[in-house]
């Protein structure tokens, strides 16, 4: 059963050591998520699950013990999904033990917040969610993480749409303000259907890569009587942040 889950961006931004320079614009993204995994370790789930987008990287279960790195941000820093604690890894990919293939980079950062907080509240698991997953499949994929422990967590990564200004990576997109009012209210809200109901073309189109993932929370909250609270939001280099915290 779910009992509680922090909502946070996933630009590498969020790391210092990738902002440079700019590093002090996110700190207050920093600080609220820092309070959100607070509030995850208050609720003292069994397991956490770190969802986030698959990006170009490859989509599936990441075990404990995998590992990330930065160096494509041209940062030599390398990041480690929680302890695998002896575990051996399952095969997927055409064989390849999970563990030996790189965290996508959501998951990266999933691993540096951690890592910053110093989780070690429950054992940690990985999914990268497709993002051409339909909100069925993603709320099946929740439904099933919920299920598998008597108290489970979720740390889900996304980011809303990157189309905010003209600057922003997928330019202006007069749509993105509406999708990402409507995403934020559902996340700070707690409400599952609404996010259920985020059209996967829209996101597509305004490169909105948290859709996926929040429906897999949306799919794993069904049933259950959570509260939401908006933590941060704001649209720094025209993309859409946000953290929440469900509990």
């Amino acid at each position: 059963m779910l009992v509680a889950a922090a909502v946070c961006p996933c630009p590498p931004l969020l790391v210092p050591e990738v902002a440079t320079g700019a590093a002090p614009e996110l700190d207050a993204a920093r600080a609220a998520c820092t309070d959100a995994l607070g509030l995850l370790a208050a609720a003292r789930p069994d397991r956490l699950y770190v969802v986030g987008p698959a990006g170009e990287g490859a989509h599936g279960v990441f075990p404990a013990g995998s590992t990330g790195t930065f160096a494509g941000f041209g940062v030599d820093l390398s990041v480690r999904l929680g302890d695998d604690g002896g575990r051996p890894a399952d095969d997927d990919d055409g064989g390849r033990p999970a563990a030996d293939r790189p965290l996508p980079v959501s998951l990266a950062v999933g691993a540096w917040l951690l890592g910053r907080a110093g989780w070690a509240d429950a054992p940690i698991e990985g999914l990268a969610v497709d993002g051409t997953a339909t909100p069925d499949v993603c709320a099946g994929i929740g439904r099933g993480l919920a299920d598998s422990a008597e108290r489970i967590a979720l740390l889900v990564m996304g980011d809303g749409s990157a189309c905010r200004t003209v600057k922003a990576p997928g330019y202006l997109d007069e749509r993105a303000a509406g999708f990402d009012a409507e995403a934020a209210r559902a996340l700070g809200t707690a409400d599952a259907a609404a996010l259920l109901a985020l059209e996967p073309e829209l996101a597509y189109e305004l490169k909105a890569a948290g859709r996926a993932p929040w429906q897999v929370l949306a799919g794993a909250a069904q049933g259950v009587d959570l509260d939401g609270r908006l933590l941060f939001e704001d649209a720094p280099y025209g993309v859409g942040y946000f953290v929440a915290a469900w509990s």
